[in-house]
């Protein structure tokens, strides 16, 4: 048993649990935007699937880590290979979490820019500083 090989899968499969999680938090946000939109005769902006789609990354992420994870973890020692799962939890955790937060980040800036047709530039900074923490922990999951 490769206790490594078992962090990559987890690494993969937490970060995307939080993708999927965080994308319907937004994307329920976005389609009720939309409704209210189409109820006051207003355009419904498209810049609501920039919101909606923001968490998908956080998949990207955990699959790179998971790849490095698997070529790390051949060959390794035990004591490696249980580093090696433990990175994998706690980086697909972090990475899960980033999601869930952007999706609700998201889902806010969905709400306000439907209503008002400003501020898209601050939202989506917001939805980024939630991107932040899983790009770190992606970054910093490869050089470990």
């Amino acid at each position: 048993m490769n206790w490594g090989m078992l962090g990559a899968g987890l690494v993969m499969g937490i970060a995307a649990m939080g993708s999927a999680i965080g994308i319907g938090i937004a994307g329920q946000s976005a389609i009720g935007a939309w409704k209210r939109c189409y109820q006051a005769n207003k355009a419904a902006p498209f810049l609501l699937v920039v919101f909606a789609g923001a968490p998908l990354t956080q998949t990207i992420y955990g699959f790179l880590l998971m790849n490095t994870l698997k070529a790390a973890a051949v060959g390794a020692d035990t004591m490696t290979q249980l580093f090696y799962l433990g990175l994998g939890l706690a980086c697909g955790l972090s990475m899960c979490m980033s999601a869930v937060s952007q999706g609700k980040a998201g889902a806010a800036g969905s709400d306000a820019l439907a209503e008002t047709g400003k501020g898209f530039t601050n939202y989506i900074m917001v939805v980024g500083l939630c991107e932040t923490i899983a790009l770190f922990s992606m970054v910093f999951g490869m050089i470990a």
